[in-house]
């Protein structure tokens, strides 16, 4: 089970250092925007924060929106919440991203 969890963890940050930031064209992680990543069964938990307070609302969106999106794609993953913290829209941005569909379920 331990080795599972693990394997699990490794595929999110993949999938994490996947997403760059749009403005500037480096990857989140190098940038060090996520926070803490909370695995529970199937349902991950990102909180995460942007370049600055002020961020571009447009990039903060397409960060949080990719992270949800890509971490829905991970097999055995099916419910993915996004904590953006520290930016002027976060709470509009978590309630967006929070209520989008998985684009990946099949109907």
């Amino acid at each position: 089970m331990a080795q599972e969890m693990k394997q699990l963890r490794v595929k999110i940050f993949d999938e994490l250092s996947a997403i760059v930031d749009p403005e500037i064209n480096v990857s989140i992680t190098e940038l060090e925007l996520i926070d803490e990543v909370d695995i529970q069964d199937s349902g991950v938990k990102v909180d995460l924060h942007l370049t600055s307070p002020f961020c571009p609302a447009v990039f903060g969106f397409k960060i949080c929106q990719d992270v949800h999106d890509n971490l829905l794609k991970i097999d055995g993953i099916d419910d993915v919440k996004v904590n953006v913290s520290n930016h002027f829209m976060a709470e509009q941005i978590n309630n967006q991203v929070n209520n989008s569909p998985n684009p990946h379920k099949k109907e």
